[in-house]
């Protein structure tokens, strides 16, 4: 199905009180980065992040999804209207994920 560009810009303007936010399109989704490590991405219209510690003890209810077929089960975020919430809760993953992977020489 894809994302819609109107969601891209709703989240990140729910970001936009952190700095290093940025996104990649990705066949018709979209992968968000904090700081230069990938939190989680946006598939379908739903904001899904990677199941680290912090993200499951900040969220009250966990629930698992998948992002597209074939794929990791992520946590889907479901207050994406609290600007707080969701500027709390990349702040407390950051530790957590991992650093990028370098790229390769061509």
């Amino acid at each position: 199905m894809g994302s819609s560009k109107e969601y891209l810009k709703f989240i990140l303007a729910q970001l936009s009180d952190l700095e290093e936010i940025s996104y990649r399109a990705m066949m018709g989704e979209f992968l968000i980065y904090y700081r230069g490590k990938m939190v989680g991405g946006i598939y379908d219209d739903r904001l899904l992040v990677k199941p680290v510690k912090a993200a499951i003890s900040c969220m009250p209810t966990v629930q698992y999804e998948l992002p597209y077929e074939g794929a990791k089960e992520m946590l889907l975020v479901d207050e994406v209207d609290s600007k707080e919430f969701l500027t709390g809760l990349f702040q407390a993953m950051y530790e957590e994920l991992p650093a990028p992977k370098p790229k390769k020489k061509k």
